[in-house]
């Protein structure tokens, strides 16, 4: 009798532990060139926002050759129009236009604001010269 009793409240309990399921951005194939000390310029605690990925592009010069990349679309609500992440006047940090969310260019973690969610971030390659931004 117990046996049962566990057993329904297992299957009572267990289907109400859903994860969260994050919103999607659409993937959209990224690979671009950039010359961070030339012609593509930024400096170290800069930024640069291209062309490319869903939205737009961030580009954050955390050192002389550490980089954060990340698609300017918010995680929070990826389908509202106008929805995309402008740099904020410090430079450190990032807001959304619509939903407010505010996010760390280092990381691309939120610390203020509705989105649970971090920046997509985009990888790359650094040879001293040449920034290869892909997915």
């Amino acid at each position: 009798m117990r046996v049962l009793i566990a057993i329904i409240l297992l299957l009572l309990v267990v289907p109400g532990c859903k994860k969260e399921k994050r919103p999607l951005i659409p993937y959209v194939y990224v690979s671009l060139q950039l010359y961070p000390n030339s012609l593509d310029f930024i400096p170290v605690g800069g930024y640069k926002y291209v062309n490319g990925g869903y939205r737009g592009i961030v580009i954050y010069r955390i050192l002389q050759d550490e980089f954060s990349v990340f698609e300017r679309c918010c995680p929070y609500d990826p389908e509202k129009a106008g929805a995309r992440i402008v740099v904020d006047p410090s430079g450190i940090t990032c807001t959304d236009s619509v939903c407010m969310s505010q996010f760390i260019l280092t990381d691309g973690t939120p610390y203020h604001g509705p989105s649970p969610y971090s920046l997509m971030q985009y990888r790359w390659n650094y040879d001293g010269e040449t920034l290869l931004i892909f997915n």
